[in-house]
């Protein structure tokens, strides 16, 4: 039986979802205005959900004035890849129920 209480609640929120999935797909950071534009969120949408995965230290943000705009890179802490890939383990164990 699968225990689905396992499902980390921060992550399985579909805003925070698509974060972690982009974050997780590159080793390079994602500059805030690239995920902004990838995910199609709103500054204060994309802010909040960053700060959630921040705050349960998930993600880091660094910040840095490239080209004289101050820029956010963000990527995933190694608390923050664990996670992920516990989440989908457990997802591929609902997907092999009942095969």
């Amino acid at each position: 039986m699968i225990d689905f209480s396992q499902l980390d609640k921060i992550i399985h929120e579909k805003g925070r979802l698509s974060i972690m999935t982009l974050l997780a797909s590159r080793v390079e950071p994602w500059a805030f205005q690239d995920l902004k534009a990838q995910l199609d969120m709103s500054d204060g949408n994309l802010i909040t959900h960053l700060r959630t995965l921040e705050k349960a230290e998930f993600i880091g943000g660094e910040k840095f004035t490239g080209d004289g705009r101050p820029q956010t890179l963000y990527q995933l802490t190694p608390a923050g890849r664990k996670a992920f890939v516990a989440y989908l383990g457990i997802l591929e164990e609902i997907l092999n129920v009942g095969k």
